[in-house]
Formats: C-alpha cells, structure tokens, sequence
C-alpha cells in the first residue's frame, strides 16, 4: 500500500498512521535553490548526528524552500522553510524536528497547534538540542545547543 499524497480527509489520514506504524519511512527531499539546499544538508547533517532522521523522515516527505514564512504543511506531510530559517544549522535542525513531532501529532489525531500543541512540540526540540549536544564531538554544535537551550529556559514558552 503507498503513503497517500494528501492527507486532508480522515480516510487518509488513518491510512498514513497505519502505514507509519508498520514502519514506512520517505524518502526525505530537499526543494529549492542551491543555496536552500546546501544550508539545509547542513541541519540534516546534525539530525543525523542526534539520531533523530528516522523519526524525521517518518512523518516528514519534503522540506520546501518558500519565500514566505516557514511551516509545517499537515496536508502534504511537508515543511516550509525559508533560507533563513536554516541560516543557523542548529537552529534549522531543530526546526525540522519540531514540526516532524508536530506532523507525528497531526497523524495521532491530537491538537498540534494550541498553546499545549506547540508546548509539547518545543519540548521536543529542546530534547533534540540537549541529545545533540551530548552526540555531536563538534565543539561548534556543542557551544551553539548550549545557547539554544539558553534562550528556550530563558523563555516564558515552556
């Protein structure tokens, strides 16, 4: 069975989740201009490093370059970046396991987009940062994790 392109009705949504459960996994594509892509190879490369681009390329098909804002698009299991939004590859790799998770709960069918949604979705990436900093032997990465969760322990979001 394939993986419907769209997941707009509840039919297909089930089927997605039933598929994701049986262990599919995408082929993760990058679209967009040299430029986008490299910078977003780059963030690939850190999930990579943290052990996160199976769950990544689990709920997520492509990462689109936009010349707008940046977001998870639920319906086509994509997400929007702009370059700078993957400016910093830190930042764009946690970016891009954020909206997976946000995608993983879209696809459990629970609220992803309120303040608990997006709380939880945060909460993620702030998981993400701290295995990132613990995996990566970069001093770089490390140093940049470290202002990360910095500024998101700083912040009245969590």
């Amino acid at each position: 069975m394939r993986f419907p392109d769209r997941l707009f009705t509840s039919e297909e949504i089930l089927l997605a989740k039933s598929l994701v459960e049986k262990g599919h996994r995408h082929r993760l594509r990058i679209v967009g201009s040299p430029v986008f892509r490299d910078k977003a190879l780059k963030a690939l490369r850190l999930v990579k490093t943290a052990g996160y681009y199976e769950f990544l390329r689990t709920y997520v098909k492509h990462v689109v370059e936009v010349h707008g804002f940046s977001q998870l698009r639920e319906v086509e299991s994509d997400v929007w970046a702009n370059t700078y939004t993957l400016e910093n590859a830190v930042e764009g790799a946690s970016y891009l396991i954020q909206k997976a998770w946000q995608m993983k709960t879209y696809l459990d069918g629970k609220p992803h987009y309120d303040n608990l949604g997006e709380r939880d979705a945060v909460k993620k990436r702030v998981e993400f940062l701290e295995t990132l900093a613990r995996r990566s032997r970069d001093p770089s990465v490390k140093e940049e994790c470290g202002k990360r969760l910095k500024l998101w322990d700083e912040s009245k979001f969590l």
